[in-house]
This record gives structure tokens, sequence and C-alpha cells, in this order.
């Protein structure tokens, strides 16, 4: 039997989102899926990937640039396919306490793409930020590091029982290699 292609396709700016992505990818990969983890400006196409799991930074409440165009390049060859999505923002512990919803980017990502969900996860913001107002965050004492990677992990290792779990796997758009 052929393993699941999960791939996970993140914009970050300062390296937080592309990290839960990894471990996004490594949790699902211990589960028995073939994962690719791969920046959104990278993933130049879906062809050949069972599943899809997007995730974008989240900077003055607008979600990341590249997740928001990997969306309009591909949404049409997703439509069908399972699909995630998540966001990576909160320099606080509010996204461990409760569900906040998507930011109008992600929001649009979620409808265009069919999504199956969206989650928000805690984000981070240190000393290597880019960019005079990371900056002036980080030496105001309010960077940090909010990710959980217990909770992120524990809703990879769901989304995997859940694509595991689809009757009739089939491959994708096997062989071809056109974007969309």
């Amino acid at each position: 039997m052929v393993r699941p292609r999960v791939l996970v396709a993140f914009g970050s700016k300062s390296g937080g989102t592309a990290g839960i992505a990894q471990w996004i990818g490594a949790a699902m990969a211990a589960d028995g899926l073939d994962v690719v983890v791969l920046p959104a400006d990278k993933a130049r196409s879906v062809a050949g990937f069972d599943a899809v799991v997007l995730g974008g930074a989240l900077y003055a409440n607008r979600w990341h640039a590249d997740a928001r165009r990997f969306t309009r390049r591909h949404s049409k060859r997703l439509r069908g396919r399972p699909v995630w999505v998540f966001s990576s923002g909160p320099l606080d512990r509010t996204a461990e306490e409760r569900d906040i919803g998507p930011v109008p980017g992600a929001a649009k990502a979620v409808e265009r793409l069919a999504a199956r969900g969206h989650i928000t996860f805690g984000g981070r913001l240190g000393p290597d930020s880019q960019g005079w107002i990371a900056k002036k965050m980080v030496q105001n004492g309010r960077g940090g590091d909010f990710r959980a990677p217990d909770l992120v992990e524990a809703w990879a290792h769901g989304l995997a029982a859940q694509i595991k779990g689809q009757a009739g796997h089939s491959r994708h758009d096997a062989g071809s290699g056109a974007a969309t």
C-alpha cells in the first residue's frame, strides 16, 4: 500500500512558523505518512499530494503573504482534497487557553480551499527577528517563544489519523508537475 503523501507548506518571516511546520511534518512522518515540508513560495505544485497543511505567520493581524499567494495559486487543484490551515502569532499563551479564530486572510484561505479546519498556535518573536518594529518589541520585553510543541504535535497526530483513515486512498495528479 502506498503511504499517503502530505505537503506541509508555510509562510514564515522569522522562523517561528517554519518551526511549527517542521514539528507537524515530523509528527505526521512518525505516524507513517510521507511528508514534505516546504516554504509556501517554494511549493510550486500540489500534484501528487493526498493532503495539504498550510500555515502562515501573523503580523499586525495579517496572515503571511506567501501563505495567501499559495492559496490563490493552488485553490482549484486542492478542492476536494483534505486541507487544514494553521496560523502562528499570538505573543502570549492565549492560543493554549482558548480557540482563536482565523484572521481575515486565513479565513479566506479556509473558504477558498474548503479546508477541514483551522487552528491558531502561539508565535515566536526572538532577538533574531527582522524589522524595526519587531526589534523594538523584543527590546521592550514583548518577545518570546509562545509556541507549544505538545499542542502542535497532538494536532498533527490527529490530522495523520484522519488522513490514514480515508477510505479509497488515491494519489492525486500523480506525475503532473504543472503548477496551478
